[in-house]
């Protein structure tokens, strides 16, 4: 499968057609970003870290019966996916008080939740992707009601199969973002990435942060922290 026109380049990965329109290729950068763009850097081989962890936790959450949009993995940093619609909305789960929730709502970090929250943002770059709540998105019209429930149904059951995977791992899965997508029969599946970029990673003995919190925080050892998620994916059956 070979590439072809440039479709997209985002923060973290560029996208390119492919000679079947049903599918794309997506190389994962090195690029990172925080606060919406404002803050800019590089994290060496994050690119490599990020496109492995997310194949192999989309194909862990496949058999879990969640659909994605993984089909192959091409090379460390191109994966073949499914084209799909991508649902504006950012789809956020906590299961532990961080970050913007602790700042947004006065709550201290490291606080555990009863059960898990969700939170929607929407994907606009111009409005600094806004929390948006489900009556909001249905007179956008950006999703409809049964979509919005089928999003809520797998976001859960993510969070259900990954926290369980990490706790294996010696981490604790904090929060994480997920994107949602159509396919042209309508059909949702998860999209994006799964990865250090887009969850927070706590080691569950000692609470380091693991994840781009390190770059956000200025914490320094990113790189380290990134390998360090992926050695432990990888020794408790991340294939």
């Amino acid at each position: 499968m070979m590439k072809s026109e440039q479709l997209y380049e985002g923060k973290a990965k560029k996208v390119f057609a492919t000679d079947d329109p049903a599918l794309l290729i997506v190389d994962y950068k090195d690029d990172a970003t925080a606060f919406n763009g404002l803050k800019k850097g590089t994290i060496a081989g994050k690119g490599i870290i990020n496109n492995q962890m997310s194949n192999r936790l989309m194909q862990r959450l496949e058999r879990a019966g969640i659909p994605t949009h993984f089909v192959e993995e091409l090379s460390e940093r191109e994966t073949l996916v499914k084209r799909v619609e991508i649902i504006p909305l950012e789809v956020i789960v906590r299961n532990i008080a961080a970050g913007s929730f602790s700042k947004r709502y006065g709550v201290p970090e490291g606080k555990v939740f009863s059960a898990p929250t969700i939170e929607y943002s929407y994907k606009n770059d111009e409005l600094a992707d806004p929390l948006i709540n489900t009556s909001h998105i249905l007179a956008l019209q950006l999703a409809r009601a049964d979509e919005m429930e089928t999003i809520r149904r797998y976001a859960l059951r993510v969070n259900e199969v990954l926290s369980a995977f990490w706790a294996e791992c010696g981490v604790t899965l904090v929060d994480f973002k997920l994107e949602f997508g159509r396919l042209p029969d309508g059909t949702i599946i998860l999209a994006d990435e799964i990865s250090p970029d887009t969850c927070r990673l706590w080691d569950s003995k000692t609470g380091e942060k693991l994840d781009k919190d390190r770059f956000r925080r200025d914490l320094g050892g990113v790189e380290d922290a990134y390998a360090e998620v992926m050695r432990r994916l990888c020794g408790h059956g991340g294939n």
